[in-house]
């Protein structure tokens, strides 16, 4: 039997003899078990696998007889799917659904720092279910890798990303409904760009995570290997930074409407605040109006002031990088040209 990780006792991991490794957002997630269904990637989760190696989080899946709801105090209620818990030494994370009754289906252990997890799987509630046992559904997956952020100078906005045929990346945040779909529609009819996502990027310091003009790519197989930063799955070239700005944006595997979602990456030159109204208006935010505007755009874990703190600073950081302009835009071919013509 192997021992799994406790957060906060100090007892060593020692993982399942199966394995399984993605990366979202320059976090690499290393899972592990000892049956090979516990560590399939969810449909969605396998095109940002990458080779087995060192990791940024690694979690052990087991099974328990029973999962008994948690005493502790509780930090944040979804009010749908999960709650978080203190626990000693780390954070608990309850997974529940009317469909398994009123215990949690799934339980995540995990570090302060969001390093080591053990995800404990109620073997009751799959009882009549087998087939819905997936331990790395969302919104697991997202839960972890949000709230890693916090431990580097990254955060995931609520935004499309789009990367023009010569690497130039603009991003466009906004809040539901606010046209983040419909903007990356408009683009893909214009020209042939790489949607990085079309609801939800991470954005990071220019080469925080790998050494400079290396990058990961997909090879044949579906699995992200190292190679040239130039290249990227779609084709489209996503050269080194050279429009000045020290911020990179990364595609995720939670798409919107529009179904876009994927692994590659590339430099912000500007950043697109959206906005329903008429004729298509540009403004150049202030600093102070930037960091407030994609804040309030942003997923992070409220129920920890240090991790609000620490994202505050970053996207104060990412203002002083990068413009953000307010876009006011009427959902025509004429938003796109208006970009394209666009300089300050």
């Amino acid at each position: 039997m192997t021992r799994s990780i406790q957060p906060g006792t100090g007892s060593v991991e020692q993982p399942g003899p199966h394995r399984a490794r993605f990366r979202i957002g320059g976090v690499s997630v290393e899972v592990s078990a000892d049956q090979a269904q516990d560590v399939a990637l969810v449909p969605s989760l396998k095109p940002f696998q990458v080779e087995l190696g060192p990791s940024d989080i690694s979690i052990r899946v087991e099974w328990a007889g029973m999962l008994t709801p948690f005493a502790r105090r509780q930090l944040f209620d979804s009010g749908t799917t999960w709650r978080c818990y203190e626990d000693e030494g780390g954070l608990r994370f309850d997974f529940n659904s009317p469909v398994f009754g009123k215990r949690p289906y799934k339980r995540l252990l995990v570090d302060r720092g969001f390093q080591r997890a053990t995800l404990k799987m109620n073997r009751a509630s799959f009882l009549d279910f087998p087939c819905a046992a997936e331990p790395l559904e969302y919104p697991l997956d997202e839960l972890l890798i949000m709230h890693r952020l916090t431990q580097e100078k990254a955060i995931e906005l609520h935004g499309s990303g789009i990367v023009r045929p010569d690497g130039t990346g603009n991003l466009f945040v906004g809040h539901s409904g606010a046209g983040k779909s419909t903007t990356t529609r408009l683009w893909t009819a214009r020209e042939q760009v790489q949607v990085l996502s079309d609801d939800r990027i991470i954005v990071r310091r220019d080469g925080a995570t790998m050494p400079s003009g290396d990058a990961e790519v997909e090879d044949g197989a579906g699995i992200l290997r190292r190679g040239d930063r130039s290249a990227s799955p779609s084709g489209c070239s996503a050269p080194d930074d050279t429009t000045g700005s020290s911020m990179r944006m990364y595609g995720t595997p939670w798409h919107g409407e529009a179904m876009f979602a994927s692994p590659g990456s590339a430099p912000v030159a500007r950043i697109f605040v959206l906005e329903h109204g008429q004729g298509n208006v540009l403004t150049r935010l202030s600093p102070g109006q930037a960091v407030a505007e994609l804040f309030a755009r942003s997923f992070v874990p409220f129920h920890q002031h240090e991790y609000v703190d620490s994202a505050l600073g970053f996207l104060q950081e990412v203002v002083n990088s990068v413009p953000v302009y307010r876009y006011a835009f009427e959902p025509d071919e004429r938003a796109v040209e208006t970009i394209l013509n666009f300089h300050e």
